[in-house]
């Protein structure tokens, strides 16, 4: 996807002081190429938050500063490659860097984070980018109304009523404790018997999905409260059909802010292929949008936590910007 242009405004109350104090025949900026030394300019960062210079700056303006040589970021426009590769892309600008190749295709990859941390919209702008390509994409709901995502996809400029009626998205909500009634009459019948033959969604008729979304994982576990052992039982179910089918998932779990434990009973993420983790960070009296990618199975991907910004097009990542000064609450 090609870059184009976007723009971090800075706050015209306050002047930002550069925390680094970098002198000017000694700057990040390389005078003969005028590119900017990424790496350098991280490690003048990281000197000057653990030397105590940045205090005399807010947190808006540390963020401004740090953000400031990557004002050039991808265009929002959906573009893609009609060549056939064995890797997907999510179409969200910066994130596809952050991996060798792409996420491998029919892969199950678990979205977990806190509230607020942009799980819905990481997959709602993953689904639209294939959609308005021509391939199949379904969105199960165990919470909002499909005309609560349909709106919501709208506010970023995303047409779902478009994507519907050419065939290519489908958006269902269905209600989780029928799937516990259903496990429940399949256990007895069984007896209880571990490795029982359920189906664990209903897909549309005729509707063979490229793309998956499940939201949410915790949304089904709700409805399994007090009926652990068949809760685990679904989800390895869960995982083995969506393996059968080839199509490539994201299952979004609400976790804490700075979560220990990526999914509701922890067996998840070692089900899952893939990890993403979205993070609501506060950095003193202001929240900070981040993103890592903890774990793909048959990928090289960078390990850090980066920076992301929620923006009225929807996400942008920052490949380049580690969080800096640790993750915390």
């Amino acid at each position: 996807m090609k870059k184009g242009k976007g723009k971090v405004e800075h706050s015209k109350k306050s002047k930002i002081v550069n925390p680094v104090k970098i002198k000017k025949e000694k700057s990040s900026k390389d005078k003969t190429s005028g590119k900017i030394d990424l790496s350098a300019l991280k490690a003048d960062i990281e000197k000057a938050l653990n030397s105590g210079e940045s205090k005399t700056m807010n947190h808006v303006e540390q963020i401004n500063v740090q953000r400031a040589p990557l004002t050039k970021i991808k265009d929002l426009k959906f573009k893609y490659n009609k060549q056939i590769s064995k890797y997907v892309n999510t179409g969200i600008p910066g994130f596809d860097d952050l991996f060798q190749e792409g996420i491998p295709k029919g892969s199950n990859v678990l979205v977990a984070g806190g509230a607020g941390s942009g799980k819905t919209i990481f997959c709602l702008q993953t689904l639209a980018y294939h959609a308005a390509k021509g391939e199949k994409c379904f969105y199960m709901s165990f919470e909002e109304s499909e005309d609560k995502l349909k709106q919501h996809m709208k506010e970023f400029g995303w047409d779902a009523d478009k994507m519907i009626k050419a065939g290519n998205l489908k958006i269902e909500r269905i209600n989780p404790f029928e799937i516990t009634r259903n496990v429940d009459a399949m256990l007895a019948k069984e007896k209880g018997e571990l490795l029982i033959e359920i189906e664990p969604v209903i897909l549309p008729k005729n509707f063979k999905p490229d793309f998956i979304v499940l939201d949410s994982l915790t949304a089904i576990a709700s409805a399994f409260t007090g009926k652990e052992d068949s809760y685990r039982i679904y989800i390895e179910q869960l995982f083995r059909f969506f393996e059968r089918l080839g199509s490539t998932s994201f299952l979004i779990a609400e976790t804490k802010q700075i979560p220990e434990v990526f999914s509701t009973s922890g067996v998840e993420e070692f089900l899952a292929d893939g990890v993403i983790v979205l993070y609501n960070i506060k950095r003193g009296d202001i929240r900070e949008n981040a993103v890592e990618i903890l774990k793909m199975r048959g990928e090289k991907h960078q390990k850090k936590i980066v920076a992301m910004q929620i923006t009225d097009k929807g996400l942008i990542i920052y490949p380049e910007q580690e969080v800096f000064g640790g993750v915390g609450g």
